[in-house]
Order: C-alpha cells, then structure tokens, then sequence
C-alpha cells in the first residue's frame, strides 16, 4: 500500500527526476519525439517546473521503501497542476490515490469545484475519477503544438 505524504521542498530534485521519468517513458506512446523533447524542456533552467514546485502545495506518494513514486501539486488551491508518475508504477494506483487524497484536501476548505488542464496521457484516468472535459485547447511549449484538456471536477454531492 503506497503511503501518502506532504510534499516538501526537499523532495523538489526527486521530483524533478520523476517528472523526466514519467514524460521519457509514458509519452512516447502518445506523443511525438519533438513533442516528447518539447515536454522534457520544462525541466531546465529555462523551464517553468522547478518555479511550480516551489509556488504550489501538494502530496506525494511513496513506495514501501519510502522512494516517491508519484506526485500530484495543487496552483492555486483550486488546480490541479501537475500530476506525475514514474513508469515503473504506473498503473498501481498512485495517481488514483493521490487525486482522491487532494479532493477530500479541497472538501475540507470548503472547494466546490477543481479544474486542470490534462494531458492526453492523464484525461482518460481523470475521467475515470469524475472528471469532464470542459473544452480542448491548443497550445505551444517550445513552438511544439500540443493539444490539453480543460476539465473540471464537482466537489458537491449531487442532491
């Protein structure tokens, strides 16, 4: 059973290393090799991931042996921004874990809706979690053409 804990900024360098591991060994199925090294650009010095990390707040969630597998982090409070997971375990329910551990988080503020932009990857497990797209968008990372979806959750019960 994965653990689940607070992100903190010590985790930042492995976080970094899992976000690499997730986009080099998941989204080559999905994705071009320029849009792959487009995605993999947002790692260095000139990307904007390190800068996520340090203004949003979120969980990860880690092997037995304490290794993070996965994390998910939350900018503002009511987006979910970042959700990755290592290819060696994906598909074992971190993300899952996660999602739901940061929608009961948003619950207890008082959240009546989340939002995120998904990737192609990450859309079919949201939606499997409730999720709906709101609209397809398109955008550039690096002059690199890539399609997202805008989705929302509801956190209110239905009556």
């Amino acid at each position: 059973m994965a653990v689940i804990r607070c992100l903190t900024i010590a985790d930042h360098p492995e976080l970094l290393e899992i976000y690499g591991d997730a986009v080099s060994s998941q989204a080559p199925e999905t994705y071009s090799e320029k849009q792959v090294g487009a995605w993999l650009s947002q790692v260095g010095p000139r990307g904007a991931l390190a800068a996520s990390l340090k203004r949003g707040r979120g969980l990860v969630s880690c092997a037995e042996s304490g290794e993070i597998e996965a994390f998910a982090l939350m900018e503002p409070d009511d987006r979910l921004s970042l959700l990755y997971c290592r290819g060696r375990a994906s598909r074992q329910g971190h993300a899952t874990g996660l999602l739901r551990r940061l929608e009961s988080l948003a619950q207890a503020q008082g959240l009546r809706q989340l939002r995120t932009e998904a990737s192609q990857l990450s859309r079919p497990l949201l939606q499997r979690q409730g999720w709906r797209v709101v609209w397809l968008e398109l955008l550039l990372i690096d002059g690199i053409p890539f399609r997202r979806y805008r989705m929302t959750k509801s956190l209110v019960p239905l009556p």
